[in-house]
This record gives C-alpha cells, structure tokens and sequence, in this order.
C-alpha cells in the first residue's frame, strides 16, 4: 500500500515515503499524507527537526502522472494553513534534513529543496526532467537550482534535462553532504540530532532569518534582526545557555 508515513524520535519527526514497487512516485493521497506530517512537524511544540527519508532502493520517481494528470484523476486540495511540500506557500518553519538515495528525479529533487540539508547515498541519480515530457519543473527548481548552485549551474542541468550523480549534486550544492549507499538516513539522523540539541527558539529564529533574506534581501533581513533578537534574548533557552556556560555543563533547552 503507498503511502507517506511518520513517527516521532524524540524532537525529531521521520517521515518515510513508501511506495518503492513503483520507485516511490507520489499519488494525491501520498502528497496530501507528507503536507499533513511536514504540518505536525511544523505546529507541534514538542518537534524541533524533521528528516525525510524513503523507503526501499530509491527516494522517489517522481509523481504517478496518471493519477495527477490521466482521464477522472481527483487531486485533493491541501486545507488552509497546511504545509506546502514544496514550500511555494506555507513552508515549514522547522529544520527539515533529507536523505536521498537511487533514483531521485523531478519531484523528489524539489521537495529535497524545499527543506535544507540534503544527505546523498553516493549511488543517487538526480534528473530534471520535466521539459524531456514536454512541460517545466513547477515545484520550485526553476528558481532554488539557481539559489543553490548558481546561475549556469543551475540552468546547466535545468536545460539539459539530464542525469548526474551525488558527486555533481555536491560540487554545485544541491546537496550537502555524500555518505555511502545504506547510510544516508543514518547520517541524517545524527545532524539531526545535533540541530534538535541546539535551542528551538534560536535555530527557528535562524531559518525564518535566513528566508527573509532570500525573500526579501538584505535591506528586510537587516531591518528583521530586532524583532529576532528581542524574541531570542528574553528567552528561557537563553538565560539556559548563558547558565550552562557559566556552569560547564551542557545546556537543557525547553523552546521557552
């Protein structure tokens, strides 16, 4: 049976795609499932970090274009407020790391995005290829290849539509670090466990920081530090990590 699944490990959410008898493409169902995990991970108090991973051999195909776009195909709205996949409307205000192996093309590339460290298996294929089926990547690569390797780069693999390997995805940054097939969720467990060890409060002031600036720009993300700062400092977690350093211990953080 497809679906996209979760359970929790602590602070952190693992959501799994599986589907991997049909190289874990998504049907509405499935990307109505990983909108309502990434919403949990997102409003729930008690989650600081998520981790997407899959199932079986690969991360995804892609979508299974005849339930999304065949003869009687039903797409299922996503409810207001919901996470957006993608990240072109709501985007999760918590770390999402991923982790990607095999085939990892199209959809599965722009979900990678969305969220913000991506750990490879040195055996995944990324490819873009969209315009190969005569449309264009509409989830966001068109701008976030750009954003993360560059300008020709980005367009490099965006026009060629080809495949290339973990190696490229890292030299131009897709991706941020390559493990060896078998670890990649592994290794993106413990970074995410390094960034559920940090302060709620200051890692999500951090990202909502950072996507200001690139929103925004440079103007908006300076005038954005006051509010940053004054929610930061008058925090429990704050006056915590002073007393920890002070003590030498390890710092206890609620998100208070």
């Amino acid at each position: 049976m497809s679906e996209v699944r979760h359970q929790r490990d602590g602070h952190i959410l693992v959501i799994t795609i599986d589907n991997p008898s049909k190289k874990n493409s998504f049907t509405p169902g499935m990307m109505a499932q990983l909108s309502a995990a990434l919403t949990e991970l997102n409003d729930d108090p008690g989650l600081r970090v998520g981790v997407l991973a899959a199932a079986g051999p690969d991360f995804t195909a892609g979508l299974d274009m005849p339930q999304f776009f065949g003869p009687g195909a039903t797409p299922i709205p996503r409810p207001p407020g919901a996470i957006d996949p993608f990240g072109l409307e709501n985007r999760c205000a918590k770390p999402l790391v991923t982790a990607v192996q095999g085939i990892c093309f199209t959809v599965g590339i722009e979900m990678a995005l969305a969220g913000d460290i991506v750990i490879a298996a040195d055996n995944t294929r990324f490819c873009q290829m969209e315009a190969r089926r005569g449309i264009a990547p509409l989830g966001g690569a068109h701008f976030r290849y750009i954003a993360r390797a560059g300008w020709g780069n980005g367009l490099y693999h965006l026009l060629l539509c080809d495949e290339f390997g973990a190696a490229e995805a890292w030299r131009i940054g897709l991706v941020q670090e390559v493990v060896p097939a078998g670890e990649q969720l592994a290794r993106a467990m413990a970074v995410a466990h390094a960034i559920a060890a940090n302060a709620p409060l200051g890692i999500q002031a951090t990202k909502a920081a950072a996507l200001r600036y690139v929103a925004e720009g440079e103007t908006a993300a300076i005038a954005a530090i006051p509010d940053f700062r004054d929610r930061v400092l008058a925090s429990a977690d704050a006056a915590e990590g002073i007393m920890s350093f002070i003590e030498r211990r390890a710092a206890v953080f609620t998100g208070r």
